[in-house]
């Protein structure tokens, strides 16, 4: 059955496409949550639109975080943490506490799953942690740990 995609579906595709699917799938979850519509030959146009506004849509997006990637990039993050006298943290620095010093240092709110850490932060110092801030735009973020 061939399927209209109103929005981005995850290994399937996204917004604008005519993806060929079993009925049952779309039947069942497609159409019932407004994601899809059943595609027929009139439908290309608005297909043409929908991935026309789509690309228009992500290039905007795309440059945003590019300016994102610049700010956070320059910008030096300070975490302050409860430390031991030999630089051990009580607990962890995690993803959550990233975003809150990236949205006081730089200003940017980002989503905690934008971070991207091996392992939360132990000890106390200089560390780098990933932010990916759109389909390719990665920033290295410089965090320093700092005992309070």
């Amino acid at each position: 059955m061939k399927v209209l995609l109103r929005s981005d579906v995850t290994g399937l595709g996204r917004r604008g496409d005519i993806v060929d699917v079993r009925s049952g799938y779309a039947r069942n979850f497609l159409l019932p949550t407004g994601r899809g519509l059943a595609a027929t030959r009139s439908m290309a146009t608005q297909a043409s639109w929908m991935r026309t506004s789509r690309d228009l849509r992500d290039a905007q997006s795309r440059q945003a975080a590019e300016t994102q990637r610049a700010a956070i990039e320059a910008a030096t993050v300070t975490i302050a943490a409860r430390a031991a006298a030999n630089g051990r943290l009580f607990g962890s620095v995690t993803e959550a506490d990233v975003v809150n010093a990236i949205r006081t240092a730089t200003g940017i709110s980002l989503d905690r799953h934008a971070i991207e850490m091996e392992d939360h932060l132990k000890v106390v110092g200089p560390a780098t942690v990933r932010a990916v801030l759109f389909d390719g735009v990665v920033a290295q973020v410089s965090v320093e740990v700092v005992a309070k």
